[in-house]
């Protein structure tokens, strides 16, 4: 079948080339076309099944009208979500989404980086991972817009917006303590990254400011490489000491996840045995025997923002810089139900 061309478009309803072209590129009233021409072009295009050019029109513009979203791990359901709602908001703009996982790992971030630079993106949303600074200022150097999602450099100035992993992580513990557990552990990743070295110290100091003094084996760091494993050595650990825990937080989905299912091998009861809170939410949390208390992060509100901070970068690049955090809210569920609760039971 022969394509459809804005001539076969202008011939049938009456109108030079130059006409559909403006119609057609939304250009229809600064160049003063009637509504009714307008809407009679664009009826003729939908019934001719017209399908504009996007290649010509990117080699006269300059633009690809795609965005480059490299997030940390699309296994994990937070980041899988997010994804699915920055295409959303881009598609609603105009915009398609070219999407790469990057494992947390920062060479094959720098792959993906270079790949969505050769595909001729307009812009990135970037979700970092661990070493990936150099990356960041690459971008900056070359003048190339982007937005940093969920992760940010606190020593790199740019447009980010993510959760206030900190206050997070504080509601987290004096939500432990108002529900009557002292002893209380956190199991995070070995990182430096700002967004987990945050939830460290809010954690920290939700046991501070309520006179519990914090004993360092409470606190277990593990390799992202190795979680399944260092979970499980992680958990024995808490649970060997004189002064074991009696309630865990877990600072990732992921090692929520892992932890739960060891916990279970263990035939542990949640919350008698261990109370638990978890950062990140999914289905799985409400189908476990005793549904888990999380912080809700406001992913589709994040995921929002980042669309609605790099387009306005697109269009001006002279756009002054954005930075934002949100606030995660705190889903209390029987997993960290206070103990004068599950002891009357």
């Amino acid at each position: 079948m022969k394509k459809t061309s804005l001539k076969d478009i202008a011939q049938k309803a009456g109108v030079s080339t130059a006409l559909v072209s403006y119609v057609l590129n939304g250009k229809e009233k600064e160049t003063r076309v009637g509504e009714v021409i307008a809407k009679k072009v664009r009826e003729i295009a939908k019934e001719l099944n017209y399908q504009p050019n996007h290649l010509a029109k990117s080699l006269r513009s300059g633009k690809t009208h795609t965005i480059g979203l490299i997030i940390a791990d699309i296994s994990n359901p937070f980041f899988a979500n997010i994804a699915r709602v920055v295409e959303d908001e881009a598609k609603r703009n105009g915009y398609t989404v070219i999407i790469g996982s990057c494992d947390e790992n920062a060479d094959k971030s720098w792959d993906l980086l270079n790949v969505l630079i050769n595909r001729q993106v307009d812009g990135f949303i970037i979700v970092s991972c661990e070493g990936s600074e150099n990356q960041i200022q690459y971008l900056k150097e070359r003048n190339l817009p982007f937005v940093l999602l969920d992760r940010h450099f606190p020593d790199i100035q740019t447009d980010f917006v993510a959760t206030n992993n900190y206050k997070a992580s504080y509601d987290a513990g004096i939500h432990l303590i108002k529900s009557g557990y002292e002893r209380i552990g956190l199991i995070a990743y070995k990182s430096e990254m700002y967004h987990m070295v945050e939830r460290i110290r809010g954690y920290k100091y939700a046991l501070s400011d309520n006179n519990i003094e914090f004993e360092s084996n409470w606190l277990k760091e593990v390799q992202f490489e190795t979680m399944e494993r260092d979970v499980k050595t992680a958990i024995d650990e808490l649970l060997a000491s004189n002064h074991k825990v009696e309630a865990l937080i877990f600072a990732t989905y992921g090692l929520a996840i892992n932890g739960l299912k060891y916990i279970n091998e263990l035939r542990l009861k949640v919350p008698s045995d261990l109370a638990i809170v978890s950062f990140g939410q999914a289905e799985v949390f409400d189908l476990y025997y005793c549904p888990i208390t999380y912080l809700r992060q406001p992913l589709e509100l994040l995921g929002k923002t980042s669309v609605e901070y790099l387009l306005k970068k697109l269009k001006n690049p002279d756009e002054g810089m954005k930075q934002m955090l949100m606030e995660a809210k705190l889903i209390a569920r029987d997993s960290s139900m206070a103990k004068s609760a599950w002891l009357a039971e």
